[in-house]
C-alpha cells in the first residue's frame, strides 16, 4: 500500500491524480498548515526530514519531490502506460524536459511572484507603503515578464502537441498540472487559450475528479 502524505495547500494533488491513473491503491493522510506561519507541521519532519509535501511511502521505501515521485511510480508501476517508449527519441526528450521544466524553470517564478506579493502583507505598516512598491515593482519589471515568455513557450507547445509528450496523460502533464493550474488561479489565460484548454482538460479528467471527491479541491499557497 502506497501512502501519500498530503499537505494542504502543496503540490501532492498531481501525486494522487497519477496514483488514480495508475490505478494503484493508496491511503491519504492530511497534514494541515500553521494558520500563522503557512509552514508545514513538524509532524512530516516523521516522515522525511525536510518536513516537505509531496511525499510518499511504499513499503520501506521513502521517496520525496514531485519529479522523483512520478519517475518512481511510473517506472514501478505503469507497466509502459503514461510515459513514451525510449525508442521514440523526440517524445522521450520532451518527455523528460517538461518532467524537470516544471520544478526547475517555472516554479521557481510562481514562488517568487508568491513571495514577493506576500511582503507587504508581513511588513511592518510603518513601511508597508515601501514595501509595497518595491513588490509592485519587481512583480511588473522582473517576474512578470519573464512569466510571459515562458506562458508563450508553453501555448506554443501545447498548440502544436496537444499535451506534453506521449499519450494523455503522460507523467509529464501530471508534473506540470500543479504549475498551469496555479497560473489559472492567479491570471487570465485569455492570450493562452491552449494552457486553457489544458488546465480544463485536467479538471474534466475522470480520474482527477476522483481526486478532488477524496482529497477536496486544489487550493493555492497565499489564497
Amino acid at each position: 500500500m502506497i501512502h501519500v502524505h498530503h499537505l494542504e495547500k502543496s503540490r501532492s494533488h498531481r501525486v494522487l491524480w497519477l496514483l488514480e491513473l495508475l490505478g494503484v491503491a493508496y491511503e491519504v493522510h492530511f497534514y494541515q498548515r500553521d494558520s500563522k506561519t503557512q509552514q508545514a507541521p513538524n509532524a512530516l519532519k516523521k516522515i522525511h526530514p525536510l518536513g516537505k509535501s509531496p511525499v510518499i511511502t511504499d513499503g520501506d521505501l521513502t521517496v520525496a519531490e514531485s519529479g522523483a515521485i512520478i519517475d518512481y511510480l511510473v517506472g514501478r508501476y505503469g507497466e509502459g502506460r503514461l510515459q513514451p517508449a525510449e525508442g521514440d527519441t523526440h517524445q522521450w526528450v520532451d518527455y523528460r524536459y517538461w518532467l524537470h521544466y516544471a520544478e526547475g524553470s517555472l516554479m521557481p517564478l510562481l514562488v517568487m511572484g508568491l513571495v514577493f506579493s506576500q511582503i507587504p502583507k508581513q511588513s511592518p505598516w510603518l513601511i508597508k507603503p515601501l514595501a509595497k512598491g518595491i513588490s509592485s515593482t519587481v512583480r511588473q519589471r522582473f517576474i512578470q515578464p519573464q512569466m510571459n515568455q515562458h506562458l508563450d513557450v508553453i501555448n506554443a507547445h501545447l498548440g502544436s502537441k496537444g499535451n506534453f509528450a506521449g499519450d494523455w496523460p503522460s507523467g509529464a502533464d501530471v508534473q506540470m498540472s500543479f504549475p498551469l493550474q496555479a497560473v489559472a488561479a492567479t491570471q487570465s489565460l485569455e492570450k493562452y487559450p491552449h494552457i486553457a484548454a489544458f488546465v480544463d482538460r485536467i479538471e474534466h479528467d475522470a480520474a482527477w475528479q476522483r481526486v478532488v471527491t477524496r482529497a477536496g479541491p486544489l487550493t493555492m499557497p497565499g489564497g
